[in-house]
């Protein structure tokens, strides 16, 4: 029989997994609570994983912090946190087992290319375009010298064997987008975000990816390198990002709205505001510094305005994983407005 729409599988691994390259900001928080809550309210095994691969920007100090704020706001997870820092191992096992070509371009060498043809092949923005798929072995090392000269290397690109994948998604359904070339490790040698996230969620045997709605045209993508690997791609479930008031993603230019800057009690608050909260409510802080309430521009808040839901009388994060249902979930971004 089939299992009604969001309902989890027995056997469920969810994960949540941060770059340490900055603070967790609410938009992430908000994120991690329903992966959290969507792994808890299913019985099943919730993990940390962090995603530390750009090995230039990430920094302990921000992984110590991220891991703390998840603890801050009422989240706990099974097992040691995993750090992709530490699994080269696995992603070499990987490469060598997928199809590949050394690629000699420079991301301004594709713009340039992408330019003088028009756009990309097959009508998909931004693709690549193929340049150094099939050239000849002479080829390949007369650009190899060209490279060595200039003290740099070649990125290593999968071969793909299709256009477009599909992905399955809890609120979205059948997600279907395009598949190229993609880069599996770098020109500098660091691993592509790609084939690590999928190298790690089939080894850590993560069943459902809960993650921004900014990564639902990446599930094609990776669940077709599952598939060349030979392993099961995750279902996925992509929830609407936190906005600001101009309507772009919540970032560093709107003062970070970390636990920096707010409570960790008025950040839970302010999650379960947000959840509660009916399609394009605010969720803002008031003059006072109370989250949820208090000027929030033209809209009201969340707290003020919310709908009847399963989530209506829940007053602690703790206490979502008894009534969670990923289906109530606001399918709106939620704004955020600082008072």
């Amino acid at each position: 029989m089939d299992e009604p729409a969001g309902t989890a599988a027995p056997g469920y691994v969810g994960r949540y997994a941060p770059s340490p390259t900055g603070h967790l900001h609410l938009g992430n928080l908000r994120t991690a609570v329903i992966a959290w809550a969507r792994a808890r309210a299913a019985g099943g095994r919730f993990i940390v994983r962090i995603e530390d691969i750009d090995r230039q920007r990430s920094r302990p100090e921000f992984e110590e912090r991220q891991l703390a704020d998840l603890a801050a706001i009422g989240l706990d997870w099974d097992g040691e946190v995993v750090r992709q820092s530490e699994r080269d191992e696995l992603y070499d096992d990987a490469l060598r087992r997928l199809p590949t070509f050394p690629c000699f371009c420079s991301r301004k060498d594709i713009q340039r290319e992408l330019a003088e043809m028009g756009g990309a092949p097959h009508g998909v923005p931004g693709a690549y375009p193929g340049t150094c798929r099939d050239l000849t072995e002479a080829e390949r090392a007369e650009r190899a010298a060209a490279l060595v000269a200039e003290g740099r290397g070649p990125s290593l690109r999968l071969r793909a064997d299709v256009r477009e994948w599909r992905a399955d998604d809890a609120l979205h359904g059948n997600v279907v987008g395009a598949v190229d070339d993609m880069v599996l490790r770098r020109a500098d040698g660091m691993w592509a975000y790609n084939l690590a996230v999928v190298v790690d969620d089939a080894d850590q045997g993560v069943t459902e990816i809960v993650r921004g709605d900014d990564l639902l045209t990446s599930a094609p993508r990776q669940a077709h390198l599952a598939g060349m690997l030979g392993v099961p791609a995750p279902t996925y479930a992509h929830v609407p990002l936190v906005l600001n008031s101009e309507g772009r993603r919540l970032a560093k230019r709107d003062g970070d709205v970390t636990l920096r800057e707010i409570t960790a009690a008025q950040a839970r608050r302010w999650i379960l505001d947000s959840l509660r909260g009916g399609a394009g409510d605010g969720v803002g802080v008031g003059a006072g510094g109370d989250v949820g309430a208090g000027p929030v521009g033209a809209a009201a808040s969340a707290g003020a305005g919310a709908k009847a839901g399963p989530f209506a009388e829940v007053d602690d994060i703790a206490d979502l994983p008894e009534v969670f249902d990923l289906m109530a979930v606001p399918r709106d971004p939620v704004v955020w407005r600082s008072g």
